[in-house]
């Protein structure tokens, strides 16, 4: 089954056909009629994720860009055949982060641009967006810390404000917040001479 997907996944292909499709076409493909999908999804995403980046590393694509699709493509293609998305996310994640070290790419983007691409796929999907890209960021640090050194700092940094809250990847929609009550002057007797202060 990897080596299906290993082989399914080149540059050629990336560019042919784009990161998201086949990703997730490769992904639905391989493990259909599988028994037991959930098993085997978790080695399916990190063969996808991981192929792809490398595929876009011989023809000098975008790493950042293909790892943000590639999870697009894996957290679609869970959704379809039934997986964990939390799982996917986060194995995804770690496969993206892995993979773009061993090429010796900025894996602190890679992780960025991963929990983006969790949070845009959850979005697609009308699933949890906060918790999915939470699972997200912990696949990412656990690769980052794999990794270590300044390559484990840089991720630790660049999510730093993903695992508090997800805050800077995800776009909420604030609560609108009450109007405030115009505040009205005191009601004057009639008659009776205008209320002044102490320095008037």
């Amino acid at each position: 089954m990897q080596r299906v997907i290993q082989e399914a996944i080149d540059g050629g292909e990336i560019i042919a056909v784009g990161v998201l499709h086949l990703v997730r076409k490769t992904i639905v493909s391989a493990l259909s009629g599988v028994q037991n999908v959930g098993a085997e999804l978790g080695a399916a995403t990190v063969t996808a994720v991981r192929g792809s980046i490398k595929a876009a590393y011989s023809i000098g694509g975008d790493l950042g860009t293909v790892a943000r699709e590639a999870i697009r493509g894996t957290v679609t293609a869970a959704e379809e055949i039934g997986g964990d998305l939390s799982g996917v996310a986060r194995s995804a994640a770690r496969g993206a982060v892995k993979a773009t070290g061993d090429v010796g790419g900025d894996v602190a983007v890679a992780a960025r641009r991963a929990v983006e691409g969790t949070v845009v796929a959850a979005k697609e999907l009308g699933v949890d967006v906060r918790g999915l890209a939470q699972s997200a960021a912990d696949g990412a640090l656990e690769a980052a810390d794999r990794i270590g050194g300044a390559a484990s700092r840089a991720v630790r940094d660049t999510l730093s404000g993903t695992v508090a809250g997800v805050k800077s990847l995800i776009s909420e929609v604030a609560s609108p917040s009450p109007p405030r009550r115009r505040r009205l002057p005191p009601k004057r007797t009639p008659g009776a001479a205008p209320h002044t202060s102490a320095t008037d």
